[in-house]
């Protein structure tokens, strides 16, 4: 693993938020840990209403976020990205869920999220680098633009060409997106 994800996932261990490329655009991530979601929801300026995304490489670092484990089974690997929303068990935090009863997951081939789940064991709290209403950074200078010097980290975005992740109910196979 490259010198630039060690640091990374040291600096999401103690508490960090970073930015980083996801496999959908480039996202704002820290862990799922109370003091780093409050910073990451202020970084943002984002209603604490509004739910978060957890993005793993195993099933296993999402099993304690939600209520019937059994049913992650359904969640398989895909080509196109997929974020599945499930009932959330009673100790996930409300910050992570944003005053829903459910938490969203994605499972990621993602080499960098994958090495970043690992080396934390973790699942990664994510969501858009931007500042709420605002378009989504595609460069570090917008970075920098939008949070000053207020990242701990970034790992500069790539161009991609990917759509928002589709949307599944897993408990009901319903697309909401």
């Amino acid at each position: 693993m490259s010198i630039k994800t060690r640091l990374a996932a040291n600096i999401l261990n103690s508490g960090g938020v970073i930015s980083l490329p996801t496999d959908t655009v480039q996202g704002l991530s820290c862990l799922p840990f109370d003091h780093a979601l409050i910073r990451l929801i202020e970084l943002k300026q984002r209603s604490a209403n509004k739910g978060l995304i957890l993005l793993t490489s195993d099933i296993k670092y999402v099993e304690t976020y939600v209520k019937d484990v059994e049913l992650l089974k359904q969640i398989k690997p895909t080509n196109t990205p997929t974020t599945y929303i499930i009932k959330a068990s009673k100790n996930t935090s409300s910050l992570l869920l944003g005053g829903h009863d459910t938490v969203a997951i994605r499972l990621t081939n993602n080499q960098l999220i994958k090495d970043l789940c690992t080396m934390t064991r973790s699942a990664l709290v994510s969501t858009s680098a931007n500042i709420s209403g605002q378009k989504t950074a595609k460069s570090v200078l917008k970075l920098r633009v939008y949070f000053k010097d207020q990242l701990d980290y970034i790992i500069a975005p790539v161009e991609t060409d990917v759509n928002p992740s589709a949307i599944v109910n897993l408990h009901t196979g319903e697309k909401l997106r």
